[in-house]
């Protein structure tokens, strides 16, 4: 068979499958654009799946590798590029806000909860990376979310406001609103928005074990897009003041819908997703810790992404 040169995504594809591209607009009037994934000879009333994140990447890396793998298994899924970023619109380009980016996960809701062969009362969302805490935030506002799974989960506004492990304190966050908002004067004088460090072009093997771990997925062929901003851009620099005001899990403990929260046991943001279950409450909560397993191989390791267990939460909470 010869290849399909419309392929642009970074796994291989599936022959069960069909992929559609689709667009939908959430409340702030932007458009977003996702991948639909949908069993062949599927029929009506499907569950279905909403899936988004890395943080800093985009449809055709890990959230479509998630959702063509749980489409296999019969859910229709949705895999779409936040705000901002990718194909998706909005301007400036490059733009992360809590706000928003919680949102987009509600209006991936709107759009399948009005699809021809979805069940509006079987809809969930996975997040991740970034986007597993703005899964939690998402569920914790939208009560048509009936299952949240996260997987190796960051809260992007814990992390900004107070560093890796906490170690940011009060007069370092001064420090940092001082400089960003210093450059938001310059930016607006020159009518540009200046960009935060993204990952290196190339390594000096002096990194953190975690930058090389990003490296390897994102400036490789491995998981190299070019839309990616993780993988060929930078953020807005700014982004990181509403961030760092916005504490996104607030209400987390009043989720009332099942939740999984799925962490490689090596990971260096292994406490992002200890915490935010410790806060959970109810009965139908689980916290799956993924033995051997880095940061970055719940990206794409078909070997160590627990899918199996993800459809089993999904089908045993989508009743």
């Amino acid at each position: 068979m010869a290849a399909d040169k419309s392929w642009d995504k970074v796994f291989a594809k599936s022959e069960q499958v069909e992929v559609q591209k689709v667009k939908f607009k959430n409340r702030y009037g932007i458009e977003l654009v996702g991948d639909l994934y949908v069993p062949k000879n599927a029929g009506k009333n499907l569950p279905a799946i909403a899936i988004s994140g890395p943080f800093g990447a985009v449809k055709e890396q890990a959230s479509g590798f998630y959702a063509q793998t749980l489409a296999q298994k019969g859910f229709i899924t949705l895999a779409f590029d936040p705000s901002y970023t990718g194909e998706s619109g909005g301007e400036p380009r490059n733009v992360a806000s809590p706000d928003i980016n919680t949102e987009d996960f509600s209006a991936a809701v709107d759009f399948l909860s009005n699809h021809a062969n979805v069940d509006s009362k079987r809809i969930g969302i996975l997040g991740i990376c970034g986007f597993g805490g703005f899964a939690l935030n998402a569920a914790a506002m939208d009560t048509r979310i009936k299952v949240v799974v996260t997987s190796t989960m960051y809260d992007m506004t814990r992390v900004t406001a107070k560093g890796y492990n906490d170690t940011m304190d009060a007069k370092a966050r001064q420090e940092l609103r001082q400089n960003l908002n210093k450059q938001r004067t310059e930016d607006f004088k020159k009518g540009t928005f200046a960009k935060a460090a993204g990952l290196p072009e190339k390594l000096s093997g002096k990194e953190p074990l975690f930058i090389k771990e990003y490296f390897d997925y994102y400036k490789t062929p491995r998981g190299f897009h070019a839309r990616a901003i993780n993988s060929n851009g930078a953020w807005n620099l700014t982004s990181s003041l509403s961030l760092m005001n916005m504490p996104i899990l607030a209400y987390s403990d009043e989720i009332q819908s099942a939740v999984l929260v799925i962490h490689g046991e090596k990971a260096h943001s292994r406490y992002f997703s200890e915490d935010a279950f410790k806060k959970l409450k109810g009965k139908n909560k689980e916290l799956l810790l993924i033995k051997d397993a880095n940061h970055v191989d719940l990206y794409d390791n078909a070997q160590k992404i627990p899918f199996e267990r993800i459809a089993q939460f999904f089908n045993e909470n989508l009743k």
